[in-house]
């Protein structure tokens, strides 16, 4: 199937719990793989205004991930600090590795990157520098404390 990104309805916001949704303002994705029809693994197109993050830093237990810089400057923070991320470069998360990482723009302009990243069920998300865990369901992502209590919006 071919698709214009152009007709791919903008996604904005998080389904994080009110508390963490600040975090990522400023994020525009555009779901590709959504619009293409594709069930076993996603693309994004995300545009990333100066001074917005991708997501808090997290990591997978089940699911791989891939991002590539197409515009701008982007810094990319794991468990081993940060690095400057530019056009043409490539940051792949393994399903599992728990090196929490998310990207920043810290530039003056916008930051466009594909993320890529599988559909395997039954995955969960680590927080590591917040109180959080997201666990994937039938109904979309369930948001925890770490101790399992979940976040009530």
């Amino acid at each position: 199937m071919i698709i214009n990104p152009e007709n791919v309805p903008d996604s904005t916001g998080s389904n994080y719990p009110e508390q963490f949704k600040s975090a990522v303002a400023g994020r525009v994705k555009k779901r590709l793989g959504d619009a293409a029809g594709l069930q076993n693994f996603g693309v994004n197109l995300v545009r990333l205004a100066p001074g917005s993050c991708s997501a808090l830093r997290h990591w997978h237990s089940r699911q791989d991930e891939l991002v590539y810089v197409l515009e701008g400057e982007v810094t990319l923070v794991t468990n081993s600090g940060e690095e400057v991320l530019q056009p043409g470069m490539v940051a792949g998360f393994p399903a599992g590795d728990a090196d929490g990482h998310h990207l920043v723009n810290r530039s003056n302009a916008d930051v466009v990157y594909l993320e890529i990243g599988d559909r395997t069920p039954d995955d969960s998300v680590d927080y590591p520098d917040e109180d959080l865990i997201a666990k994937a369901s039938d109904n979309g992502w369930i948001f925890t404390r770490k101790n399992g209590d979940i976040y009530e919006d």
